[in-house]
């Protein structure tokens, strides 16, 4: 469960959604299995403080909280509280109602569509490669677009890219931005989980707790590593139809 968490938390193929159909397919469910699955995204989180280290020492500077002299706290900002705003407001319908197979599988379909779309617009058009040259309004714009992701299936990544794409951004600057926003829209979820479940935990979790810390930030840390230099060279129609394909399978899986 760590590799699948390493390996799908920033491609465009939605980990949640991973997460629910692996955890389904292998009876590994439960309390403490929520908890796990929650806390081993600080793996991932730490792995992308190590990739884009310089950029986050920046925003503990002066001219980190300043929007006019490139890439800032305040394009973070802007992407992550769309998201984060309407999460906590929606936390228990979302879990309730939509972490099963089926919704999954209509949310990588939607979000295949989406990738589809972006890569539809983008074609022939000059987009900005240069993150510091990003505005606010394309900062917010993203973030409305990360509020999709809230329906399992869908992906963050995956939305945010997308969005990125369709507002102007390159794919690679689309998934650096992706990343770097995702450190603390995944801090606050995982945080907000762990304050509702930590009462299930007991002492002889925390070996289990710690190797999916470190498998999945070790996991995670390679596939940013070659997920940035893939969307360098190619477009993300791959991931759409892969998306479909396992969306198929699901349903066949779980309600054939």
């Amino acid at each position: 469960m760590a590799v699948v968490e390493g390996l799908t938390e920033f491609l465009p193929v939605s980990s949640t959604g991973h997460m629910i159909i692996a955890g389904k397919m292998i009876g590994f469910e439960g309390a403490v299995v929520d908890v796990f699955e929650v806390f081993i995204q600080f793996g991932a989180i730490l792995s992308v403080l190590f990739i884009y280290g310089e950029r986050f020492r920046k925003f503990f500077t002066a001219d980190g909280w300043k929007y006019e002299s490139g890439f800032s706290v305040w394009h973070v900002a802007a992407g992550c509280v769309p998201c984060m705003g309407i999460a906590f407001l929606l936390y228990r319908a979302i879990k309730e109602s939509l972490f099963n197979p089926f919704t999954v599988a209509i949310g990588l379909v939607l979000g295949a569509l989406l990738l589809m779309l972006a890569e539809h617009w983008a074609k022939g058009r000059e987009l900005q490669d240069n993150l510091d040259k990003m505005t606010l309004r394309q900062a917010f714009c993203i973030g409305i677009f990360q509020i999709l992701s809230l329906w399992p299936g869908f992906s963050r990544s995956g939305s945010t890219i997308a969005g990125g794409m369709l507002v102007g951004l390159s794919r690679r600057a689309s998934a650096a931005y992706t990343f770097i926003m995702a450190v603390p829209v995944m801090f606050a979820a995982a945080m907000y989980d762990l304050y509702k479940n930590y009462a299930v935990l007991n002492t002889n979790d925390f070996k289990t707790l710690a190797i999916g810390f470190v498998v999945a930030g070790i996991v995670a840390y390679l596939s940013i590593f070659w997920f940035v230099r893939f969307v360098g060279k190619n477009r993300l129609t791959v991931f759409a139809w892969y998306r479909i394909v396992l969306a198929v399978f699901t349903m066949y899986y779980f309600y054939y």
